[in-house]
Formats: C-alpha cells, structure tokens, sequence
C-alpha cells in the first residue's frame, strides 16, 4: 500500500473483483439467536452531527432526548460512517454495503436500480413503510425513495431544505394514521448542516456556538418525535438513532466535510433501542452500514451483522471525492480495536482512544494486522473515467444543491502521478467550496480570483481550470476564455472535457459554427452528454434544421426533468414542423406544471383543431383571455370549433369574430367556407 500513484493501485486492484465481497458485503454469521417479536422500527438520520456533539460525552451541549434513549439501549463510542457526505452514507445504511458496493461515491448520484434496498425487504415482508427527509440531497430522484409506501421530500418552495420541526409535524401527522401492520419510519433530520442558524431559544443558548444551537434544537425535536413514535407504536417498538457523518468546524484544517477521513467527520453518533438490545455501551469498533442489518433482525428477514450482539471486524470507510473531483490520492479508512488507518498516499495511523484529536501519527512505528492491511489493499478503488451521472441534474437542481454547500466537479480530473494527498491541501478547501458555489450561481465576477488561486496552488486542477475559462467565456472576454481554455488543454490534451467546454463557449457568441465539428464528436462519442446534447440542439435551431433540434430535445429530455419553459419551446418547434401530437403532448405537460400561468392555450387550441379533437380545442380557445394579443385569432378559430360541434350560439361566435377581427383574421374569416357569408345590413 506504500504506492501513492493511484493509476498503479487503480490497475492492481482491477484484479481484486473478488474482494469486493469481502471489503463491501457481509461477514460470518453468528451463532443462532432467539426470535423476538416484529416491532415496528424508527430510524432517525441526523445529518452533520459529530459524536462530540451528542449524547452524555458532549460538552458545551445538553441533548437529553439522545440521553434518554442511550440509558434505555445500547450507545456506540466507536461507530463509523462509510463516507463523510450525505447521500453515499445513507446508501451504505440502507443497503448495507460500503460505497464500494452500491456505487454511490459523492452526492448527487443516482443509486443503481438493481441494489436491494431496506424498504423494499420490509414492505414484502408486510411493514408499512414511511420515510421523512428534509433536504434535496436525499429527493426521491437519487433513488432512496424505493419501497416506501410514503417518501415526503416536498420542501418550502425555493428552498432546497425544510426545519426539523417541519419535519416533525409531518411524520407525526402520519403516525396519526391507524394501522394493524407493522412500521418502518425514517425520519432525517438536516438542521446541523452549515450555515448554522438554528431557531430561538437555541439561538440565544448557543450564541458562542449556533453548530451545537442546531444540534440541540434537532434533539429538541427527536424527543417529539420519540414520544409520538412510542404512543402509536405500543409494544414491542425499536429505535435507532445514527448520524451520517460529522463536521469539520476546522480539525485539521476542514471547516465542513466531504473531503478528509479524520475523526470530525467519521466518527459519529449511534445508538439502538429494541427488543434483544441489552443497555450499556460498547466500545466496539462499528460500522453505520449495520443499521442495515439490524432492523432487518427485528424484522424476521435477517440475523447476520446486527449491532444487537456487535461482533469485532475492520471497520472500513472511504473519502472518494477529492480523487474524483480533482484527482488528488484516493481516500481508505480502516479502523481496528483503538487503532485506525487513513490511506491516501501514504499511512497515516492514530491511537483514537488515547488520542481522539488525531495528533500524533503512529505510522512510523505502528505494526499493521495482516487483515487490517488486507482490507486496506483490496477496497475498490472507484475510476474517475466512471460516467457521472450529477450532469442529468437541470439547472434549478443544481443550484438547490449549490445553496447546501454541495457542487460536484464538472470535470474528469487528471490522475496524476504524484498526485496531492488531501489533508496536505486544507488550504484551499474554502477557496474550493466557495469557488463552487459562486460558479453555480453564475457570479463569474467573484469567482475568477478564487479559481486562479486555486489554480496557483493546484495546476493540475481540471476542474477549475475550465471553470476559469467558463467565467470569462461568461463575462463575454473571449480572448481571457479561450487562453484559460489552452491551458485546460494543456493539463489534460484530449479531454473529452475541455472540447464540450470550449464548444459551449464558441456556441455562446459569434464564432458558433465552430463548435458544431466539436459538438458532434462529443455526443457520437458519448451520447448521453447534455451539456453536449443541450447546445448542440440550440445550434440545430440555428441552422432550421428543426427535426434534428426536436429529436436532440426529446433525447435531453429523457436523461433529465424539462422545465416548462424548455416544453414550451420544445412544442412550438413541433408545432412549426408539423408533428401536431408531439407539439400538443409538450404544451400539456408545460400547462401542467405551469397551471394559472401557461399562456399558450392558443397554440394548443389550434393543434387540438388540426387533430379533430374538438371538445379539446373549445376548452384551450376558452382559456385564452381577451388581453392576449392573439385574441381575435382565439375568436375565430373558437367560431370554427363552434361550428363543427354544431353548437347552438354558433352565428353569434362567427359574428364576434368578425366584429374583432384584426388585419389577418379577417381575411381569414372571408374566406371561410365553413362561415355563411355576412347579412347584407
């Protein structure tokens, strides 16, 4: 493991398919264990919540509802999440796999269809199922949301998370439901999550420290939700409460989390409540992906690797996202009894019972076990050529994402031989994080400076060197663009990358048609690439080469959610090539989600006419208000439909239409023959 290239660890451990089993999967069974009654189970996720912060240890906090349930059940000292970044953790919960198992390395990816998930096994066991979520990095489209019966990731409009204590009310309005079956509820809890700004009285209690204000206003509302949990439940009923990950709050130079494996961010806080739990607290080595394992021992459908009976094994965990974003070294964490490794580049190894603060590395003289060193060696390491699906995220999602702190690289990195090890790099963490977002929000003004500092300190950096040219391709300074774009070029020649960046910039501005050659050798080589398909679509209006446009639309459109503007457009421009059903389909969906707001009723009265759909083209005519400055055109094709359906008021529709008419119309109603010709006066 002393190699820190990870292109060599990336082909040896090509070889290690087998092994994913053994770093990912399950371990032995144990010994038989006596059945116990199906209770129905609370899950409580709470997000960013260090183990410090937490809990009868915790300092500087009081947390009495966490306390009350630790001296119920059983409290873990030395529990570990799987990844430091919400969505990846949770996947690990509710498959029980490491991220090397269920693919999801970094926020905003999609979990793979065919993983089995928790919900799924309780809901074909006959549990009712419900889960309750309060921030956009855990919405139904990144794929959690199989096998719950209710999965409620509605959040206050424009906002990209929701209070615990909306949370609360919402799940607890849903326990008031009766019920035989027993349940599975999962409750998430975001507040924790930077910037800290937690509600009244914690504001004032916590002044100093509003991070620890927004754990205690989370326990604040754990205790609710308990409470109500307990009073529909009955007995027997099971709780877990577990955190995701934890918070940098500046140990070792990281301020948030996602990008380092130290015990701010991995160790957290956990406990289980429940039938066959004996109370106490271990101090076992445990890994958050057993949650998994235990409520499906509660549940009858699985008795191996439950944190019931915690058993000795090497807990694993993995920081992927600095290698995948910037191609810094890959990110191992194993931990063993009081020992724990972090391998990036190089070991680092800490005491972290006797040093908990991670100090003082042991790696000079600390002596590795064969299957601590085994299990460091075979972890998969994920290929930053791997497809990332976060670019099937539309704009308005991304900055939903951006507004939580979460902005993934837009960039494959460049890996490098002597590539940087993470935790040297903590100096440019915030520069990172704030370039993001800044990006995102497309304040390209504010975000140059950033980039070029990131880029003094990290040349190799893709990611930003793009990002660069992209600000100033924004800000309209081609020659600033398309020299940031020759050196993108240069850190990575032949990127894939830098050409579909470039071609963005040519398709902003005059020189367009020289993007279409480097267009067109980015989609044949990757299909699914829409920022590709996206501007090759607006270069096909360009050349009216309307079908091809439609077609390259409709294929954007199946790899993410069109806004209603884009359907819109996308129906006018079947409109105007004559695919009436398309057009109509596209118009509906946009009057859908645009409802009160949708002013395209006249075009889809008139598709519904050419149709023969008549009853449908009388209804969109009569929506269409008389401030429309189409409106004399609405009146006469209403008289049209008026006298195909033979309705009796018809003379008096045609006579209003006449009386209306405008330059165009009234030509129009001259020469119809479906018109009886005007009454002398």
């Amino acid at each position: 493991m002393s190699d820190g290239c990870p292109t060599a660890r990336i082909a040896a451990l090509a070889l290690a398919g087998a092994a994913v089993c053994g770093a990912c999967g399950r371990g032995p069974a144990p010994g038989a264990r006596a059945a116990v009654a199906r209770p129905s189970i609370l899950l409580v996720t709470l997000d960013t919540t260090r183990a410090d912060a937490i809990g009868p240890e915790a300092r500087g906090i009081e947390t009495p509802a966490f306390g009350a349930l630790a001296s119920r059940g059983l409290r873990f000292r030395q529990a570990y999440a799987t990844v430091p970044e919400t969505l990846p953790s949770h996947a690990s919960m509710m498959t029980g796999l490491h991220a090397a198992g269920h693919g999801v390395h970094e926020n905003a990816r999609s979990l793979p269809r065919d993983q089995p998930l928790l919900a799924e096994r309780l809901q074909q066991a006959g549990y009712r199922t419900a889960a309750f979520v309060s921030s956009f990095v855990l919405a139904r489209r990144f794929g959690l949301a199989r096998g719950f019966d209710v999965y409620d990731d509605e959040l206050p409009a424009g906002q990209a998370e929701r209070s615990a204590a909306e949370t609360t009310a919402r799940a607890t309005s849903y326990l008031g439901r009766d019920s035989q079956q027993p349940l599975l509820l999962w409750v998430h809890y975001y507040d924790p999550h930077h910037p800290y700004s937690p509600a009244e009285p914690f504001r004032s209690r916590y002044a100093k420290n509003p991070y620890l204000g927004e754990v205690a206003a989370v326990d604040e509302q754990l205790g609710r939700l308990v409470q109500a949990f307990e009073r529909r439940a009955g007995s027997p009923a099971a709780i877990v409460v577990v955190s995701d990950h934890g918070e940098g709050l500046g140990d070792h130079g990281e301020s948030q989390h996602g990008k380092l494996l130290y015990q701010a961010t991995m160790h957290v806080p956990l406990l289980v409540v429940g039938p066959g739990v004996a109370r106490g607290v271990s101090d076992t080595p445990v890994s958050t992906r057993r949650v998994f394992h235990t409520i499906l021992e509660w549940a009858g459908i699985g008795a191996t690797d439950s944190l019931r009976v915690p058993k000795e094994e090497i807990v694993l965990g993995e920081g992927m996202k600095p290698f995948l974003a910037y191609g810094w070294q890959p990110q191992v964490m194993a931990v063993e009894g009081r020992f724990k490794v972090i391998q990036a580049g190089r070991p680092e190894v800490y005491d972290v019972v006797a040093d908990p603060q991670e100090t003082r590395d042991l790696a000079a003289t600390a002596a590795f076990t064969r299957p601590l060193r085994t299990a460091l060696l075979e972890y998969p390491i994920p290929s930053p050529a791997a497809p990332r699906p976060v670019e099937a995220l539309g704009e308005e999602e991304r900055r939903q994402l951006a507004s939580l702190g979460y902005v993934s690289a837009g960039a494959q990195p460049v890996v490098r031989k002597h590539a940087p090890r993470p935790a040297d790099m903590s100096r440019i963490f915030d520069a990172l994080d704030t370039a993001s977002t800044l990006f995102v929000r497309e304040e390209h003004a504010r975000v140059i400076p950033l980039l070029r500092r990131i880029l003094t300190q990290d040349p190799q950096n893709l990611d930003a060197a793009l990002r660069l040219a992209t600000a100033h391709s924004a800000l309209g300074q081609d020659a600033r663009a398309e020299a940031a774009f020759e050196k993108a070029a240069s850190i990575a020649p032949g990127s894939q990358d830098v050409r579909t960046y470039l071609a963005l910039h040519y398709t902003r501005g005059q020189k367009w048609p020289r993007a279409v050659p480097l267009l067109e050798q980015v989609v044949a080589e990757s299909p699914d690439r829409l920022p590709a398909l996206e501007a090759l679509a607006q270069i096909r209006e360009r050349q009216a080469r309307t079908d091809e446009a439609i077609g390259l639309r409709q294929r954007i459109y199946e790899l993410r959610q069109p806004t209603a503007v884009e359907l819109v457009r996308l129906g006018e421009l079947s409109m105007n090539a004559g695919r009436t059903e398309l057009a109509i389909e596209s118009f509906e969906r946009a009057r859908a989600d645009l409802s009160a707001a949708f002013a395209h009723d006249l075009e889809l009265g008139v598709l519904y006419l050419v149709a023969r759909r008549f009853e449908q083209a009388r209804a969109s005519l009569d929506r269409v208000p008389s401030s429309h400055p189409g409106y004399p055109m609405a009146l006469f094709k209403r008289a049209q439909v008026s006298v195909l359906l033979r309705e009796p008021d018809q003379a008096a529709r045609i006579e209003r239409a006449r009386g209306q008419a405008d330059a165009t119309t009234r030509e129009l109603i001259e020469r119809e023959r479906l018109f009886p010709a005007p009454q002398a006066r």
